[in-house]
């Protein structure tokens, strides 16, 4: 599938747009797509893209849910954010845990990569809660994809972890996290400090479930995401 792109009437667009393929017969997700607001003019740069999901509570047929936290709501009050961003919309029925949609969202994100400027050097991976896990099992199934991963308040299989050694993780959590607990997090570093691989952990002290509020507004997390980048052989 070839996205067509129509005129940008601000810096900054979020286009709606459906995918369906492949063996989930009659299953579709909804996606939010931005684009630097140079991406037309600059036709032969290729950009850095974060592919972002959302909570449980952002589950539906309802784009509008995804804009209330996290990367979609950063790209909506920021005319000059440099990055693509990718997320989809998990269906009621499913959670980013399950393995189906899981491979949906990866035969999703390939499909846009190969029909798009990104840059298959700078792809990253972020969500929250219910996305943090997504965030934490589609690296472990498919590291190679990514240059760096930004998982928030979630959790994942601390036995796969050897599969992540050599991908830059940085991991974000509540102490005082009463939805999903902190040793969830804590268990996913623990493990890859373990195999020696490439964790930074941030707790935040006297915080609920909500981390990911001032991780996704901390400027600080892009200019680290930017600095990684895969080593893919020309």
């Amino acid at each position: 599938m070839h996205y067509q792109l129509t005129k940008f009437l601000l810096p900054l667009i979020l286009l709606s747009q459906i995918f369906s393929q492949g063996n989930t017969k009659n299953m579709e997700l909804g996606k939010l797509v931005s684009y630097p607001n140079n991406y037309e003019k600059e036709t032969n740069k290729k950009w850095p893209l974060i592919l972002f999901l959302h909570g449980i509570g952002e589950r539906g047929e309802n784009l509008n849910l995804v804009k209330l936290h996290g990367i979609p709501k950063i790209v909506e009050s920021n005319n000059d954010f440099q990055f693509i961003t990718l997320s989809p919309q998990c269906p009621l029925e499913f959670d980013w845990r399950d393995d189906k949609i899981q491979d949906k969202v990866i035969s999703i994100l390939e499909d846009f990569i190969e029909n798009n400027n990104v840059d298959k050097e700078r792809v990253y991976i972020t969500g929250l809660s219910m996305g943090g896990y997504g965030t934490w099992a589609i690296i472990s199934k498919r590291p190679e994809i990514f240059a760096a991963a930004i998982p928030i308040c979630g959790g994942g299989d601390h036995t796969k972890v050897g599969k992540l050694k050599n991908l830059p993780i940085w991991a974000f959590h509540g102490a005082d996290d009463q939805v999903i607990k902190v040793e969830e997090t804590i268990k996913m570093v623990d493990a890859i400090n373990a195999v020696n691989g490439k964790i930074k952990f941030t707790l935040y002290p006297d915080t609920d479930h909500d981390s990911w509020s001032k991780t996704y507004n901390n400027k600080s997390i892009y200019n680290w995401l930017l600095s990684h980048s895969r080593n893919i052989k020309k």
